[in-house]
């Protein structure tokens, strides 16, 4: 396809117009638009189908832009030293002298931004002289696209560029903390959030299914293939394919392994891609195996439980 490849002044130019373009990122491929521009934003929205009451993060290239739109406070400024660049998304509270468009925030004035390591993604920010809205590029309830032919399989010739950055490495989208109040974590994702405790030296909640909609990830249907799953299953029905995490004596045709050592990061990097396969080898039904609640494991779990949702 020739809207796939490397060129970030062809990239650029297309943002400029208030066009969207695909991201690489550590975590997955985004979809960019102008955070300032209306235009930008709403195209974002409709070549998803996302709710427009599903707020998007806004990708920065470090603390000095964020000060342009948000107060920043000590939690902040402590886990930013510490964590970011990198797969972690903070709810901040936007100033009123912000340009970012309305409809990224749903209105709300809290902004959840992040600092994206792939290198890529920071060139490009380098680049432009506004932040970029990216949620993850996939049509809305999908799986998230780790690799440029699954945003091209996604979106076709809708959009007009696809920055080619290789494969996503951590492969499941950024974690998310609440930082307007007391810290709370919105979604689970690639950082365990095990680490922001340990930095803040304090517990706090893990609340990701909230109401009010102040960040992404907080619908119950999400990240799904397509066809129904079932979690913690011991075996597989003759129809299904079996998702497995350690390697088995047996082979069968239905068996698809996220790892054979029962390595978590390598699962979560590969279950995506997996799962896009398992759809596309013509299975109806996935059954997986149960994954320990660890770490990224806890992730892993999260996102299965809510492809589970799909009727």
């Amino acid at each position: 396809m020739k809207t796939v490849h490397s060129n970030i002044k062809k990239a650029k130019k297309i943002l400029d117009k208030n066009h969207c373009i695909a991201v690489p990122t550590e975590t997955v491929y985004g979809l960019a638009g102008n955070a300032y521009s209306d235009i930008s934003v709403k195209k974002i929205f409709k070549l998803k189908k996302r709710p427009m009451n599903n707020p998007l993060i806004v990708h920065y290239l470090d603390i000095n832009k964020v000060k342009e739109d948000c107060h920043i406070n000590n939690d902040f400024i402590k886990l930013y030293n510490k964590l970011s660049p990198g797969p972690i998304t903070y709810i901040l509270k936007l100033k009123k002298s912000s340009k970012i468009s309305k409809f990224v925030t749903n209105k709300q004035n809290s902004l959840a931004v992040r600092f994206p390591k792939h290198t890529l993604f920071r060139k490009l920010l380098k680049k432009v002289n506004y932040p970029l809205a990216a949620p993850s590029a996939n049509i809305s309830t999908r799986l998230s696209s780790v690799k440029a032919s699954d945003v091209a399989e996604e979106f076709g010739t809708k959009i007009k560029c696809i920055l080619n950055g290789g494969r996503c490495k951590i492969g499941v989208e950024s974690t998310i903390i609440n930082l307007l109040g007391k810290p709370m974590i919105l979604r689970l994702g690639g950082l365990d959030f095990l680490k922001i405790e340990k930095i803040l030296k304090k517990k706090f909640f893990v609340k990701i299914n909230s109401k009010k909609k102040i960040s992404p990830g907080q619908f119950r249907l999400h990240y799904s293939p397509g066809i129904p799953l079932r979690m913690n299953a011991k075996k597989a029905k003759k129809d299904e394919a079996f998702i497995l995490t350690n390697k088995r004596r047996d082979s069968f045709k239905n068996y698809y392994y996220l790892s054979k050592k029962n390595d978590l990061k390598q699962s979560a990097k590969n279950l995506y891609s997996l799962l896009r396969k398992i759809k596309k080898d013509g299975y109806k039904m996935i059954a997986v195996e149960k994954i320990k609640d660890i770490g990224i494991g806890k992730t892993i779990n999260d996102r299965l439980s809510r492809a589970s949702k799909f009727k």
